[in-house]
C-alpha cells in the first residue's frame, strides 16, 4: 500500500481540507490519520471503505491498484 499515503494527501488537498477538518468529518483520531498520510500505519478495511466513500473513489484507486478513480 505504498501509494495510499500519497493518494490520501492529494485527495485531502483537492478538497481543501486540513487534517483536523477531515478527521472531524470522518470521525477519526487526528494522530491516527496523520500516521496514515505518513505511511506509518495502515487503516483497517472498514476505514479504507469509509475513506473511499468520502472521496468518491474506488478502493483500488485509493490503495494504488488502479489509476482510475
Amino acid at each position: 500500500m505504498t501509494k495510499l499515503p500519497e493518494r490520501l494527501l492529494v485527495l485531502r488537498k483537492e478538497q481543501n481540507l486540513s487534517q483536523k477538518d477531515l478527521v472531524k468529518e470522518m470521525g477519526l483520531a487526528l494522530n491516527t490519520y496523520v500516521r496514515y498520510e505518513r505511511g506509518e500505519r495502515e487503516p483497517v478495511a472498514s476505514v479504507l471503505v469509509q475513506m473511499a466513500d468520502f472521496y468518491s473513489v474506488s478502493l483500488d484507486y485509493l490503495v494504488g491498484r488502479s489509476d482510475e478513480r
